[in-house]
């Protein structure tokens, strides 16, 4: 039987899953179309089964439902896949509106994938108001990191609206490979054999050891501070969205420095200062610690399939009354981090945590997304900037879904897309109950960063 080995960090979402039946490891979105006959339930399956060849792992099942002391599961072909198992149907409760798209997310999002199958799903959601439909779907953490799951997307969707029929993608083979731990240790092998004969990379290897001492330096010693956003959830979840205009932040970004990321930052600091301020919580100094993934992949890389993230660990300073010193602060911040080597010192913690045995890994995994760490998950994906159609229609909204660990009771995940940006905010246990709070606080951020940017002069570079 053809095996594809999980990597250490797909089996952190694994075993992260594992630790707390509250957290799911799942992204999502929900697609949202214009005003047009949506496909049938049927049209739909062969739709994506025509094109499922050039994804195998999407007919793949992990080969045990839970990682074990010794050894990870790995990906191997199902048996008895079926399509109308991940693909179906439901219609939208009348009248159809926000409410109802954003309650009906946060309900399908509360359903875990069932691990004795492929671990994703899709839902065909008609009944939107306006004469709109949608496609929502959730696919596993384990399986496919959220930047490299943009693209994934692409291969639902056409760049034209009346694209050429495309050939059914042929099967392919998942690709053997040792386990996570041996594969793992052959590299190390293999690297050591290359520093021998070139005395260059010893060099290389320094640095990169110098950047997972800072990852434990920075992150490891010291802690998050403690919050409301960081308690006991369920799974139950919340969801609302915001929206705006990429370009409105490209003016912030052109009139006070910095970048688009940063923006978005500075308007999520606004919202969780205006959370915890209603709460009447002791706002803390030099901030809250999100999580800030980075994207790994390089250009050839970017269908692939498997998690090829790192992380920043970026303060939000919400403690800072003024708007403009928040923004400031926060570009200054993540260029530091940028400029250094934390993005790769954070992948290489993982990767060589992976030589361990599982149980120890899992110890590790626990550790570097418990709540000593981060207090929320914010993650910024850009996507395509131009229109995307299925079926025929043009794809108006991308909602996006980012997971929330155990004790994490609030994630931001934020996504542009033809011009467009939308926060997708979710909430569990007491996250979800003031969720329209943080929301209103965005939106009050974005508009003050859009009042500040024209008449500031641009933040000087990094020294």
């Amino acid at each position: 039987m053809s095996r594809d080995a999980l990597t250490p960090l797909d089996a952190t979402f694994l075993e992260l899953e594992e630790a707390d039946d509250a957290a799911h490891m799942h992204i999502g979105s929900v697609m949202v179309f214009e005003p047009s006959n949506p496909p049938t339930p049927a049209r739909l399956r062969r739709h994506v089964e025509r094109r499922l060849g050039q994804l195998p792992r999407y007919r793949c099942r992990l080969s045990e439902p839970h990682t074990a002391a010794l050894h990870w599961p790995s990906w191997v072909p199902a048996a008895e896949f079926d399509i109308a198992d991940h693909v179906t149907a439901e219609r939208l409760a009348p009248p159809g509106g926000e409410d109802q798209l954003v309650e009906w997310a946060g309900r399908y999002w509360s359903e875990r994938l069932d691990r004795g199958r492929p671990l994703w799903h899709m839902c065909l959601l008609t009944g939107l108001e306006g004469g709109r439909w949608a496609i929502a779907s959730k696919t596993h953490h384990a399986l496919v990191d959220g930047v490299g799951s943009v693209d994934v997307v692409n291969l639902l969707l056409d760049a034209e609206r009346r694209p050429p029929r495309r050939r059914p993608s042929p099967p392919e083979a998942p690709p053997e490979e040792g386990s996570g731990a041996l594969k793992l240790l052959a590299d190390g092998l293999r690297t050591g054999l290359y520093t021998a004969r070139h005395p260059g990379r010893l060099r290389d290897a320094f640095l990169e050891a110098k950047a997972m001492g800072e990852v434990l330096v920075s992150d490891e010693v010291i802690a998050a501070p403690a919050c409301s956003l960081t308690a006991e959830i369920g799974g139950e979840r919340e969801y609302r969205v915001i929206r705006t205009d990429l370009e409105r932040l490209k003016e912030v970004k052109r009139g006070l420095g910095g970048t688009v990321n940063d923006a978005v930052l500075a308007a999520v600091t606004a919202g969780l200062r205006e959370l915890l301020s209603e709460r009447g919580e002791r706002l803390p100094s030099p901030g809250l610690r999100a999580m800030v993934p980075v994207n790994l992949r390089t250009a050839a890389q970017r269908f692939g399939l498997g998690n090829q993230v790192s992380s920043l660990f970026l303060h939000l300073p919400v403690a800072e009354p003024d708007a403009l010193r928040r923004y400031r602060l926060l570009a200054r911040e993540s260029a530091h981090m940028k400029e250094g080597r934390l993005a790769a010192g954070g992948a290489d913690l993982v990767r060589l945590s992976g030589i361990a045995p599982p149980i120890l890994h899992s110890l590790f995994a626990r550790s570097v997304f418990a709540t000593r760490l981060f207090n929320l998950t914010v993650t910024n994906v850009p996507g395509p900037q131009l229109p995307l159609y299925a079926f025929g229609a043009r794809m108006e909204e991308v909602l996006p879904l980012v997971p929330l660990a155990a004790e994490h009771s609030v994630g931001v995940a934020v996504v542009s897309y033809d011009g467009r940006v939308f926060f997708g905010l979710v909430g569990a246990g007491a996250g979800a109950k003031d969720l329209g709070v943080l929301a209103r606080g965005i939106e009050r951020g974005i508009a003050e960063l859009s009042r500040l940017a024209p008449g500031h002069e641009p933040l000087p570079a990094l020294r």
